[in-house]
């Protein structure tokens, strides 16, 4: 073959194959959706719990991974719940105030702003606030000065800046905790967005009761500071499952059969906030209980299972412990760490550590949430998981660190007044600055005097953000939080520690339902639509211009993969506007390969030598193709920045399409019309007239 020749069929089969692999996630995580709903009634309960849980042990990565990079259907295709949330700013201009600052005049500005903020949404609140303040309170002698206390040097315009700078955090801070429990209540790819300066955009799928989301999105996330007690109280308890699962032979929980995190001597090092065992922690995919099996041979010199092959006694041992062998223990003495095992009862007083692949979590809360083994749990005490892992980004099965704390909260979030993300001066590391009210500043002093060298865990709704070690007692209501990452944690920790004190409530200001069979509906008069469309071009291009019009429909059926493939890579939803804007793609497609054999019908009539016709007419169509390809470009993408939802759907679908068709009609029919003359077709038709 032709190294030229070789091109054109890479031109030509190069997009197909890209297309297929792309598309790929959308086909399988159908099929691995469908499995899921086999193993629910018609309401959703699991049916079989066990199998389920093996499913999801077996499949949950697959799922996830595929469903991150399927194409995803908005809320006319699927059904689900619209909301627009908005956050009441003017509430917080209120609040904001000192309290013994706020007369009369003050209540005054703040009632005008609310009456003209609530008449017209689009205004910028702050600005409201500052034009009536000017208008009711100056002329009487009053400056925000009067009635806002920061800190460092007071002046309006700090106090100006410290406003609009609270505004913009309010509205981060309602994104985030809306954030974190939607993803908890369980909503497939929801989309939240910020539109405008204070509103947010939810879109739900799948959502079946309105009610529960509403209270849902505008409640309030908890945060609490708890005790940590990783002591030998709890590593006796996790011993008690173990014998009691062993011991009953009618146990619903499967044993076991997860992979661990392999451990080796490495000694990892406690610092001021956290145990350090990245180091010693590899793949949980590639290892079996090695930490344990070591643990158990150092610990015990009449190993139970000496003289087994290795793999028996992996087998054995993942027997013997249905519940410890799904995470791994670590003792931490002398500022060392070393895994632990749990062959026999005889712990010492220590402090311990523990971790858990994400790939043994399921069948671990289903053991926790059993009420016979919540009795073997001290009553006090609860465990919690880390909310971020500690393995490296994109792990295929990132670990996490299991904390047990004290179940009653030793300080609330309420106390909270502020959290600024910052550096240390000494060791430049990421740190957030806590201050907290009178109440709270008292109570903090307490606690943290009461348990110098104990660590506090940060919990926010049930997982752990943060559990630094304290030092010394913290007086003043300020203290620092260390062990971030990054500055980009930092500001996480900062808007989530804010979120405990958030002063400006969320309403929900519009609302709606699309019910599935609405989207079912929906999908099929789109697709119908679009099928009719899509054959009756087909049908045009072949009868009018016969074989260059069936060239032209395989370069549009190449285009229509192609924008299919490329939504998800863009995070983008279909939506019946976005396949407005494909359909629409497709006539600009063949629009564009008319304009092509337009020329080449105009060049054979003047006689030329088919070889010239086909280069003079893609030479002499390219300038009009690339004309109208660019305007409606920009069309799509000014529709783009500025609209929201559907409109934004069909923009980028369009975008997409031009894009596609400019590849398609002008380099993807040009190769096969080259493949096919390079075949012996002297000539091809374009439906001129026979000389």
């Amino acid at each position: 073959m032709k190294p030229n020749l070789f091109w054109k069929y890479f031109i030509v089969i190069a997009p197909i194959v890209l297309a297929g692999f792309l598309l790929y996630p959308t086909y399988r995580s159908g099929d691995l959706e469908k499995k899921d709903a086999s193993y629910k009634d018609a309401n959703g309960n699991v049916i079989d719990s066990v199998g389920y849980a093996d499913f999801l042990t077996k499949y949950d990565d697959d799922i996830k991974s595929n469903k991150s990079k399927r194409i995803k259907l908005g809320l006319d295709l699927r059904g689900g719940m619209y909301v627009m949330l908005e956050v009441d700013i003017v509430k917080l201009l209120e609040e904001a105030a000192s309290r013994d600052a706020i007369d009369d005049i003050f209540t005054q500005v703040i009632e005008k702003t609310k009456i003209e903020t609530d008449l017209d949404d689009g205004q910028n609140v702050l600005d409201v606030f500052v034009k009536n303040f000017n208008a009711i309170a100056k002329p009487q002698g009053r400056t925000l000065i009067n009635y806002y206390e920061i800190s460092g040097e007071i002046s309006e315009q700090n106090i100006l800046d410290k406003l609009k700078k609270d505004i913009e955090d309010a509205v981060d801070q309602a994104k985030e905790v809306i954030r974190q429990r939607i993803d908890k209540y369980g909503v497939s790819e929801p989309s939240i967005q910020k539109q405008g300066s204070r509103r947010i955009v939810l879109e739900l799928p799948g959502i079946n009761n309105p009610e529960e989301m509403r209270q849902l999105v505008k409640g309030t996330a908890r945060l609490e500071f708890k005790l940590v007690r990783n002591n030998v109280d709890i590593v006796r308890a996790f011993y008690k499952i173990d014998e009691y699962l062993t011991k009953r032979k009618n146990s619903t929980i499967a044993t076991a059969t997860d992979t661990l995190p392999a451990s080796d001597s490495t000694i990892a090092k406690v610092d001021s906030t956290k145990v350090d065992t990245t180091a010693s922690v590899t793949s949980a995919d590639s290892a079996k209980n090695d930490s344990a099996m070591q643990a158990a041979k150092a610990a015990d010199t009449a190993n139970p299972y000496a003289g087994l092959p290795q793999e028996e006694q992996q087998k054995r041992y993942e027997k013997d412990h249905p519940f410890t062998s799904l995470f791994i223990s670590y003792i931490i003495q002398n500022q060392k760490s070393q895994p632990i095992s749990y062959v026999k009862d005889d712990f010492p007083e220590a402090e311990y550590f523990f971790q858990i692949p994400q790939s043994t979590e399921l069948k671990f809360n289903a053991i926790m949430n059993r009420s016979d083994i919540k009795r073997l749990i001290p009553n006090d005490l609860q465990i919690l998981r880390s909310a971020k892992s500690s393995s490296p980004p994109n792990a295929s099965n990132p670990i996490y660190t299991l904390y047990s704390v004290k179940r009653d909260a030793e300080l609330k979030g309420d106390v909270v007044t502020n959290a600024r993300a910052s550096f240390d001066p000494q060791s430049n590391s990421p740190v957030v600055m806590m201050e907290m009210d009178a109440d709270g500043t008292a109570s903090w002093a307490r606690i943290t005097g009461a348990n110098v060298n104990k660590k506090i865990a940060i919990v926010l709704d049930e997982q752990v953000y943060s559990a630094p070690n304290v030092i010394q007692k913290i007086t003043g209501g300020n203290s620092q939080i260390t062990g971030m990452q990054n500055a980009e944690e930092a500001h996480l920790l900062e808007i989530i520690l804010k979120a405990g004190a958030l002063k400006a409530p969320v309403k929900i200001i519009e609302e709606r339902v699309v019910g599935p069979s609405l989207g079912e509906d929906s999908i099929k008069s789109g697709l119908l639509a679009s099928g009719i469309a899509f054959l009756m071009v087909i049908l045009f291009m072949g009868i009018y211009y016969s074989t260059g019009g069936m060239i032209a429909n395989v370069a549009v059926l190449i285009n229509v993969a192609l924008i299919m493939a490329t939504l998800p890579l863009f995070q983008g939803t279909l939506t019946l506007p976005g396949i407005a804007g494909i359909i629409l793609t497709i006539a600009m497609a063949v629009d564009a390969n008319i304009l092509i054999f337009e020329r080449i019908r105009e060049e054979l009539a003047r006689g030329r030598s088919f070889r010239g016709a086909i280069d003079e007419g893609f030479s002499k169509a390219l300038t009009a193709v690339i004309d109208t390809h660019i305007t409606t470009f920009i069309t799509g993408l000014i529709l783009f920045f500025l609209g929201t939802g559907p409109i934004q759907g069909f923009a980028l679908t369009l975008m997409i399409g031009i894009l596609s068709t400019f590849f398609t009609a002008i380099t993807v029919s040009r190769a096969i019309i080259e493949i096919m003359m390079s075949r012996g077709s002297g000539t091809i038709s374009f439906g001129q007239p026979k000389s």
